[in-house]
């Protein structure tokens, strides 16, 4: 049995531990500022994709923030794409007698812009990219592709359900753009059936430029109606109109703030989420509540006079919505630097009640992880499961750290995720408190008994 395991069933340590869980959360759910951030996040700054004007006021907020109650803050200047969705977008379905149906749509994150007149084209719709090859060139050519897959309602986990049709977010318009389409429109990522249409990244691959194409998202109520209408009528036509730009990379910059160890500085713990988001809504939940929570993880541990054994560093990453350029960077400088970075959490999955955690570890590890699980029993949290962690410490596992992620009740996340309707008033206060103190918590604990193979007793 290995050391640390043995001291973590201490009954002695489980005691103090449990007194300063309690103490974390106490804390949070009385004096955190969290709420207070991230209303000025989300209200005075407004949405911050990556290169905006909003996302610098981002960081010279955070930063400044961080200074007070951090032994050191530092900018890490990173290189992001810069694209602006411009006049909003547009878009109708016109049946046989020439009528027209408005329909909810918005750009995907990358896309090109129509032609200023717009697109009209007929439509044909697929379930997914693979019955592209299987219609072929002669059907596809000339017309918009509806990809009409939706989440899947039987996954419990709806990251699962997401993870199951978001290919044709990303890769539909490389796809459609092989067999001479003119444009996509792509069935929202929500479970839910409303009237906002959801944003995200894509990727036009290795596409030959002259074929790019024109990519939207439809809201999850008009794709039912265009499906419908289509059963009825396949030669209606619809329009799209957009005029979103990529102007290329600017210079942008991950948040840092750390408290140094006293016992073991050298042994590095992070916790962060990203601070950039969709230009839609705000990004209260995605990500805002998981910055204003790893910044609470600090703020509280200073506030309840812990000096940490280990440095415990803050990273508000820039750039995870369409790049991951925030992420790589960090990775890439912390091997640089050869930093021993033992453990990473991230908070990317909304402002919702915990539930607990994923981990990206050995066996040996997750062993010591559910010696933990009592201590969180008063707190309703009991999730603890190996696989997954998030996409901004992902590339942290490549030097071998620790990973694991925040996991929130998840069956109303992606009725906001890249939407308008993802804004400050869709998270409740005292659930964004308990994920920061769940958060903490599980940090001190990290900070108290170090990780399998790399604690020096």
């Amino acid at each position: 049995m290995c050391s640390a395991f043995a001291k973590a069933q201490s009954i002695t340590t489980k005691k103090a531990d449990s007194i300063m869980m309690r103490s974390i959360y106490d804390f949070n759910l009385t004096e955190s500022k969290s709420y207070e951030w991230l209303e000025y996040l989300s209200n005075t700054i407004g949405g911050r994709l990556s290169g905006s004007i909003q996302a610098q006021r981002a960081v010279e907020y955070t930063e400044k923030e961080l200074a007070k109650f951090t032994n050191r803050t530092e900018l890490q200047s990173v290189i992001v794409p810069k694209w602006t969705r411009g006049t909003p977008e547009f878009a109708y379905i016109q049946l046989n007698d020439l009528s027209t149906i408005n329909v909810n749509v918005c750009a995907l994150g990358g896309s090109i812009p129509t032609r200023e007149a717009g697109i009209k084209a007929k439509v044909i719709e697929v379930n997914s990219i693979e019955e592209l090859a299987q219609l072929g060139k002669s059907k596809i050519e000339g017309k918009i592709v509806f990809y009409n897959r939706p989440m899947d309602p039987k996954k419990i986990q709806t990251f699962e359900a997401y993870g199951g049709c978001v290919d044709q977010r990303y890769s539909g318009a490389e796809e459609a753009g092989k067999y001479g389409a003119v444009a996509v429109i792509v069935r929202s990522m929500n479970l839910r059936l409303d009237d906002y249409p959801h944003t995200g990244s894509m990727s036009y691959g290795d596409l030959p430029i002259e074929n790019y194409i024109p990519a939207a998202a439809i809201s999850t109520n008009d794709a039912e109606k265009l499906h419908t209408y289509l059963l009825l009528d396949k030669n209606l036509e619809f329009y799209l109109k957009q005029d979103c730009t990529n102007w290329g990379d600017v210079e942008s910059y991950n948040v840092i703030g750390e408290i140094k160890g006293s016992k073991f500085p050298n042994e590095v713990i992070i916790v962060g989420g990203h601070l950039d988001s969709w230009d839609l809504g705000d990004g209260s939940h995605d990500d805002g509540a998981g910055v204003v929570q790893s910044m609470e993880v600090l703020h509280t541990l200073k506030a309840l006079n812990y000096q940490p054994l280990r440095t415990i560093r803050v990273v508000l990453f820039m750039n995870e919505e369409n790049g991951l350029k925030g992420a790589r960077e960090y990775a890439k400088q912390a091997m640089l630097k050869k930093e021993n970075h033992i453990f990473a959490l991230e908070s990317d999955a909304g402002g919702f009640t915990p539930r607990g955690f994923s981990f990206d570890t050995s066996d040996e590890q997750m062993e010591v992880v559910e010696s933990w699980m009592q201590l969180f029993k008063p707190y309703l949290i009991h999730y603890f499961e190996q696989g997954g962690s998030g996409a901004d410490v992902g590339p942290l596992k490549e030097i071998g750290t620790v990973l694991a992620g925040l996991r929130p009740d998840s069956q109303r996340y992606f009725d906001f995720h890249h939407a308008a309707n993802d804004t400050f008033d869709a998270v409740n206060k005292r659930e964004l408190e308990l994920g920061a103190a769940t958060m903490t918590s599980l940090i001190y604990l990290f900070d108290q008994y170090g990780v399998v193979n790399t604690t020096k007793d």
